[in-house]
């Protein structure tokens, strides 16, 4: 059932990182029961694809009734972890903040995820994943020289920076509690984590070995041999052939006399050679010209692609009739595994809540507190 089997964690639903971390807390072997909203949450389409909310129960509450904050609080009583990803200071408002759950369950793990983090001058203000991305310097380096800044769709900030940053506060703070007997807050803020993520970088401009201006270092496309390039197809390839004998077993199956790439002043005419030689085969003959070698040739492919490693791991699968991405990373002992698909919000309401001990559900429904859909 997954490393986390036992653990139990509510989560008061929110947008984007939020329920990612949390989906990854569930593909884990946690129990992880959402609290919605009665009219549900936006999404980018049906609940049923909203693939983020899968692996764990729905329950809708309406938490402007007093009934429904203090059936939070009875959850909170038997929960291990609470996530939240609104902005400061709005659970405090509803009676569920660190202090109001801590004094109801002094083991619990609180786990806040906001862009801009806790405090700070902007942490009461809007933004997005490329906002976040913006401040932290990690947009800055995406792009080419003499371009604009080029935008990750949101993988590098909600994703990387948010939801991956907020899990392994919540692993942390639950190991911790498991020794200490006290939780405490997770300030999971994806400027932090996007800023973080640079560590090498910064270390290697501190050294003077990167550069601030974009697509003239090493690994943002200055250098001829790690970037991309077009094939006959109009489709492209990914190369990323650092290592002397990684680049030699690049030329030799390109069967190219090229100029000599430790000299940076012959890199644009590398590139033009290079770029050329990809523009004769399509992105198929160079996959296979490529296949098993160690020139790190890859081709480029759409979202959930089908190539043969891929399909060999199983890194994607069909899960109730939809293409997704399977559970990450692997365990030999206590596998993960996909299990529930996206809930309806407030699907699993009378179920979910039975199953966690709250007994006075007719009542919450009909009140309007709880909502069965």
């Amino acid at each position: 059932m997954g490393p986390l089997e036992g653990v139990k964690v509510v989560e008061l639903a929110g947008l984007g990182p939020a329920p990612f971390a949390c989906m990854m807390l569930a593909e884990l072997g946690a129990d992880v029961l959402r609290i919605d909203r009665p009219g549900g949450s936006v999404s980018m389409g049906p609940p049923e694809l909203d693939l983020v909310n899968r692996g764990r129960r729905s329950a809708a509450l309406d938490l402007k009734q007093p009934a429904a904050v203090d059936v939070v609080r009875r959850l909170v009583a038997q929960a291990d972890v609470l996530v939240e990803g609104f902005r400061p200071g709005v659970a405090e408002r509803l009676g569920l903040g660190p202090a109001d759950c801590h004094a109801i369950n002094p083991r619990l793990v609180y786990g806040r995820m906001t862009g801009w983090g806790q405090d700070g001058p902007l942490a009461q203000a809007a933004g997005h994943d490329i906002d976040y991305l913006a401040l932290s310097g990690a947009l800055h380096l995406i792009g080419r020289a003499d371009g604009p800044p080029q935008v990750p769709a949101n993988l590098l900030g909600d994703f990387a920076g948010g939801s991956l940053y907020l899990v392994i506060g919540v692993l942390a703070a639950l190991n911790e509690a498991q020794r200490s007997g006290r939780g405490q807050v997770v300030d999971a803020a994806i400027v932090d984590g996007s800023a973080h993520l640079t560590t090498m970088l910064l270390g290697a401009l501190a050294a003077g070995s990167w550069r601030q201006e974009r697509g003239t270092n090493l690994l943002d496309t200055g250098a001829p041999f790690y970037d991309v390039y077009e094939t006959a197809d109009g489709k492209h390839v990914a190369v990323g052939a650092l290592e002397p004998q990684f680049y030699a077993e690049l030329i030799g199956k390109l069967g190219l006399d090229a100029p000599d790439r430790n000299d940076p002043s012959q890199w644009p005419e590398l590139r033009k050679v290079l770029a050329e030689a990809f523009r004769q085969r399509t992105q198929a003959e160079w996959t296979e010209l490529f296949d098993g070698s160690d020139a790190c040739v890859a081709p480029v492919l759409p979202l959930a692609g089908d190539h043969p490693h891929l399909v060999a791991r199983g890194t994607f699968v069909d899960h109730h009739g939809v293409r997704q991405a399977a559970p990450a990373p692997r365990f030999d002992r206590t596998p993960t595994r996909l299990d529930r698909p996206p809930a309806r919000p407030g699907e699993h309401t009378r179920e979910a809540l039975a199953d966690w001990g709250i007994t006075d559900i007719d009542g919450l429904l009909e009140s309007g507190a709880a909502v069965q859909n």
